[in-house]
């Protein structure tokens, strides 16, 4: 058959698929956004209204840090200190390890002080955190329904207990894209021995995977296999990665499968990333001055079975890493440490893990404003759930020296992106049981994350075996008293 009457036969579907095509693919796109199968967001970079943030970092803590020993003093906790609590509420509570029928309550050793202008109490264990006080939205009211913890990172970080949901970097990354042409959109940075949800703290779910988080190494290979095999040039990988684009063009124009086209898109950007990512982790041009400021080469104190040694370089160097990340257009940072899960020990490993985070969080925010990224970076710190005001009193433990999971009263706290600062929003009651003050639900913070970035959380959907998918799930709305 003569090529030109070959290729009039060609169906419309072939045609409208072919990736070498640009118009049919406009085409295709245009009539599967009209069948409702593909949303006005996927490869959108128009937010759905003027925006306050352009990028996000989150500091994610996970096992739950004391809200009782940070955030949140309690006084009359310390008179009832060794003290029942009334029947009435814990009656139909369960509990991680906690024995209720024989729990008392624990009282919190720490002093408090305000900080700022705004007079935000925080504890002893965060004198530098003070310092940036009047930049930041501190949150006592979060609750949330999960008790156990990878099932509470799942809902911090994805929106629901679910597998296989996408995470938040992922949704922002899907409706925004990216403004990095040679880093990924969604970058996840660790330190710590890792947190018992791993990936699907950061995965896609049913996303196309390439708004997945690319987990970065703040030392050597910034990224596992990044580098060329020995022998490989410059100008042979390059001809590599054009070939296997080619390949797989035809087989996306014979099947239309997206994970084809994620696929020729992660070759393409690690491509790219090969010289943009060893240069992003080198830290040798940043002044002495920032980096004394992040805390990234000061002495660590002996772990003695609190932590891993190196820890407080690798978190301080993720702190510096996320603000160079924002300056290069990346999306979403994730920043991920463990563990806070002190169900023992409490007085004195959480004084080690502050000591580690403190500094560096507080030289983040104050980088970032010194540098006019404040207004557009939205800091977060988060984590699943908080601690009990009784103390965990596990069979075979002697002794009380920690908390249990607790998920009726947290806090967390926000900066920058346009967060209204030097403010404390929601209160507990005198004890740290329940909240009593604008109750926060983690959807309702998504729902607010999504405002912040210009998007309306009912609007940012995506279909799914036929039912339209959001980050806030069935649930959440906009906190308007955080905003400003």
């Amino acid at each position: 058959m003569h090529p030109a009457a070959e290729r009039l036969l060609r169906s419309r579907r072939d045609f409208l698929t072919t990736s070498a095509n640009g118009v049919g693919l406009l085409a295709l796109a245009s009539l599967l956004q009209q069948d409702g199968r593909l949303t006005a967001a996927e490869g959108a970079t128009k937010p759905h209204f003027a925006p306050k943030a352009k990028n996000c970092i989150c500091i994610y803590l996970e096992g739950a840090p004391s809200q009782l020993d940070l955030f949140d003093s309690k006084p009359k906790l310390n008179e009832l200190h060794g003290q029942k609590m009334p029947e009435s509420l814990t009656k139909n509570v369960r509990f991680a390890f906690l024995q209720k029928e024989t729990a008392v309550l624990l009282g919190s050793p720490r002093k408090w002080k305000k900080y700022g202008q705004c007079g935000m109490g925080l504890s002893d264990l965060l004198p530098r955190l003070g310092t940036v006080a009047d930049d930041v939205c501190l949150i006592r009211s979060m609750h949330t329904e999960a008790f156990n913890h990878h099932p509470g990172q799942l809902l911090m970080n994805t929106g629901s207990t679910m597998f296989g949901r996408p995470s938040m970097g992922s949704w922002l990354t899907y409706g925004l894209g990216s403004e990095s042409k040679n880093l990924p959109g969604y970058v996840v940075l660790n330190a710590g021995r890792g947190t018992s949800g791993g990936t699907s703290n950061w995965g896609s779910g049913f996303l196309p995977s390439t708004y997945a988080g690319v987990l970065f190494r703040n030392k050597g290979e910034p990224v596992l296999n990044l580098n060329n095999p020995a022998g490989l040039s410059d100008a042979m990988q390059a001809a590599t990665v054009e070939a296997v684009r080619d390949l797989n063009g035809i087989r996306h124009a014979s099947v239309g499968d997206p994970e084809i086209s994620a696929r020729i898109s992660a070759y393409e950007l690690a491509h790219k990333m090969q010289s943009a990512a060893p240069e992003l982790i080198d830290l040798s041009g940043e002044d002495k001055k920032t980096l004394e400021e992040y805390g990234v080469d000061r002495p660590e104190p002996d772990a003695k079975g609190r932590g891993a040694k190196g820890e407080f370089r690798a978190f301080a160097a993720n702190c510096l890493l996320a603000r160079r990340l924002v300056e290069r257009g990346v999306r979403f940072v994730s920043l991920f440490h463990a563990s806070w899960d002190h169900h023992s020990n409490l007085d004195v490993e959480l004084p080690h893990n502050c000591l580690m985070a403190d500094q560096p969080v507080a030289a983040l925010i104050t980088d970032l404003k010194r540098r006019g990224l404040l207004d557009s970076t939205l800091v977060l710190w988060l984590s699943e759930f908080g601690r009990t005001p009784l103390g965990e009193n596990r069979p075979g433990r002697p002794g009380v020296t920690g908390r249990d999971h607790h998920p009726f009263a947290f806090s967390i706290f926000a900066a920058g992106g346009g967060i209204k600062g030097g403010q404390t929003v929601g209160k507990t009651d005198e004890i740290g049981w329940n909240v009593v003050e604008d109750p926060i639900h983690i959807n309702d913070l998504h729902a607010t994350i999504l405002h912040l970035f210009g998007l309306d959380h009912l609007k940012l959907t995506y279909k799914f075996e036929g039912r339209d998918f959001r980050l806030t799930d069935v649930g959440g709305k906009v906190v308007k008293k955080l905003l400003k």
